[in-house]
C-alpha cells in the first residue's frame, strides 16, 4: 500500500505505483477489470467482424456485387471491407495518441459511443457510397478503441497475468463471432419490420453503447499513466484503492514487493525509431501488415469462399455459424496457457497451423470436412490474435504505448484495405485454392519475422521489458 514499509524509498514514486500493481495476486478485484474491459472488445469485434456476415445480404439487395471487374472498384464486397479497414487505418495511426494524452478510461468509453453512433446511422444507408463512408467512420472509432484497450489492459493487471489476461478478453470479444454469425444466419435471408435483416444485424450491435457508462463507472484510471504523467498523488490513490479492494478479496496482508524496476523516462514518439524499439517496431509492423492476410482473409471471406465454392447462401450462413461457435475457444484455452507459453512462441505455432489448415481448406468440399477445418482455422487465428495482442501491447513504454501500438497495428489495418480486394482478384482469377496460397505465403513470412526478431516477454515487468 501507500507508504509500505517494505518499498525501497530510493525509486521515485511513479516506480513504486508499477511495483505495487506488480505484486498483486490474481483476486476477483483483478478479474472483475479484465472482464470489463473484455465486455468492451465484445461489442468492437461485434462491430469489427460482422462484415463477413452481412456481406451475402448486401449483394442480396443489389447494393453491392460480389466481385467487380475492376481491382478497386468500389461497388463490390471488397469496397465494403476496405472501407472498414481504411477508417481502422486512420484510427489506430491517427488517433492513436488520444489514449496516452487524454487517458486510457476516457478514450475507452467516448471511442465507443463514437463508432455505435456511426454504426446505427449505416444501417439506414442505401448506397454503396454512403455505407461505405459510415463504415469508414466506424472503422475509425473501432481502430482507436482497440489501441486503447490494449494499453489499457496491460498497464492495470500484474506482470504474471497479462497472458491469461489477453486471453480472457479475446475469448469474451471473439463469443461475439459465433453471436453475429448466428444472428446473420436467422436474420441476413429475412425481412422484418420492413428492414432487411443485415440491417437488423448492425443496429443489434449498437446497443453495446448502452453498457459502456455501467463499464466506464466500475473502471479506475491506468495507475502507471497517472504517474508517468506526474499525477503522482492520484495514481497512489488508485493504487491504494486497487490493493485495499485486492487483499479484502485475500483476507490476509498482501504480499511484500519484490524487485522494483525504474521506471523509463518519459518518451516521445520519435524514440519508436531509437533502439531497442526501432528493431521491435520494424518487427512488428511487418508482422501486422502480413498477418491481417491470414486473419481477415479467412474471418472475413468465409461466407463469400463458400459461395464461390457452390454452396447457397442459406447453407454458407449455417456452415459459417458452426465454424463461428470455435472463435472464442483459441483464447479460452490461453486462459490456462497464457502465461505458461513465451508470447513470441505462441505467435509461431499459431501462424504455422494457418498455413497448413488454410491450405487443407482449399482441398476439401465435403461438409464435415469444411466445417471441421474451419474450426481449427479460428482456433489458429483467435489464438494467435490474443497472444499477438498481449506481445505488441508490452514492448513499448507507457508514455508512448497507445501512440506505438497504434502505428505498428495500423500496418495491419492499412494492408486489410488492399488485401481485400488482392483477395477478391485471386478469388475471381484461382478460386479458393489461389486465395489459401495467397495466405499461406504471407502467414510464412510472418512467422519467419517474429521467430527471428521478436524478444522474450513472459512473466516481465512492462518496465523492465521497455528497459
Amino acid at each position: 500500500m501507500a507508504g509500505d514499509s517494505s518499498a525501497p524509498q530510493s525509486l521515485s514514486p511513479a516506480s513504486l505505483v508499477a511495483a505495487r500493481l506488480d505484486r498483486l495476486p490474481a483476486t476477483w478485484t483483478i478479474w472483475k477489470f479484465i472482464i470489463l474491459l473484455s465486455l468492451g472488445f465484445f461489442f468492437e469485434l461485434y462491430d469489427l467482424l460482422y462484415s463477413g456476415y452481412v456481406a451475402p445480404g448486401l449483394v442480396k439487395s443489389g447494393i453491392f456485387a460480389l466481385t467487380t471487374s475492376a481491382l478497386f472498384g468500389f461497388t463490390g464486397v471488397a469496397a465494403f471491407i476496405a472501407a472498414l479497414f481504411a477508417g481502422l487505418f486512420v484510427g489506430t495511426l491517427g488517433c492513436g495518441f488520444l489514449a496516452d494524452k487524454f487517458g486510457r478510461r476516457a478514450i475507452f468509453t467516448w471511442s465507443l459511443l463514437f463508432y455505435s453512433a456511426a454504426n446505427l446511422i449505416m444501417a439506414f444507408q442505401s448506397t454503396p457510397g454512403g455505407l461505405n463512408f459510415w463504415r469508414f467512420m466506424a472503422g475509425v472509432g473501432i481502430g482507436v478503441e482497440t489501441v486503447t484497450i490494449g494499453a489499457y489492459l496491460s498497464e492495470l493487471v500484474p506482470k504474471h497475468v497479462r497472458g491469461r489476461a489477453f486471453a480472457c478478453s479475446q475469448a469474451v470479444g471473439f463469443s461475439a463471432v459465433p453471436i453475429v454469425a448466428f444472428l446473420s444466419y436467422l436474420l441476413v435471408p429475412r425481412i422484418w419490420l420492413a428492414l432487411e435483416g443485415w440491417r437488423w444485424v448492425v443496429i443489434i450491435g449498437v446497443h453495446g453503447a448502452l453498457f459502456v457508462w455501467f463499464i466506464r463507472r466500475a473502471l479506475p484510471e491506468s495507475p502507471r499513466w497517472l504517474a508517468q504523467h506526474g499525477r503522482i498523488a492520484e495514481a497512489d490513490r488508485v493504487t491504494s484503492e486497487i490493493e485495499a479492494s485486492v487483499e479484502r478479496d485475500l483476507g490476509r496482508p498482501l504480499p511484500p514487493l519484490a524487485a522494483v524496476e525504474p521506471l523509463p523516462p518519459h518518451y516521445s514518439f520519435h524514440h519508436i525509431w531509437i533502439p531497442p524499439y526501432r528493431r521491435r517496431t520494424l518487427m512488428l509492423a511487418a508482422f501486422n501488415i502480413l498477418q491481417t492476410v491470414g486473419f481477415y482473409g479467412f474471418a472475413n471471406w468465409v461466407p463469400t469462399l463458400l459461395l464461390k465454392q457452390g454452396i447457397a447462401v442459406t447453407a454458407t450462413l449455417l456452415y459459417s455459424s458452426i465454424i463461428a461457435v470455435a472463435a472464442p475457444v483459441g483464447p479460452l484455452i490461453g486462459i490456462f496457457v497464457g502465461d505458461k507459453v513465451e508470447r513470441k512462441s505462441a505467435i509461431v505455432f499459431t501462424a504455422g497451423a494457418i498455413v497448413v489448415l488454410g491450405l487443407a481448406f482449399s482441398q476439401v468440399s465435403a461438409p464435415a470436412l469444411l466445417i471441421a477445418i474451419g474450426v481449427g482455422l479460428t482456433l489458429a487465428n483467435n489464438g494467435m490474435s490474443y497472444s499477438f495482442h498481449a506481445y505488441q501491447a508490452e514492448l513499448f513504454p507507457t508514455s508512448i504505448r497507445a501512440s506505438a501500438v497504434g502505428f505498428v497495428y495500423s500496418w495491419s489495418r492499412f494492408s486489410a484495405i488492399f488485401t481485400s480486394f488482392f483477395i477478391a482478384a485471386v478469388l475471381r482469377r484461382f478460386a479458393t485454392t489461389g486465395v489459401f496460397v495467397f495466405i499461406a505465403a504471407a502467414m510464412l513470412v510472418a512467422l519467419a519475422v517474429v521467430a527471428v526478431f521478436g524478444p522474450r516477454t513472459r512473466d516481465l515487468a512492462l518496465e523492465k521489458i521497455s528497459g
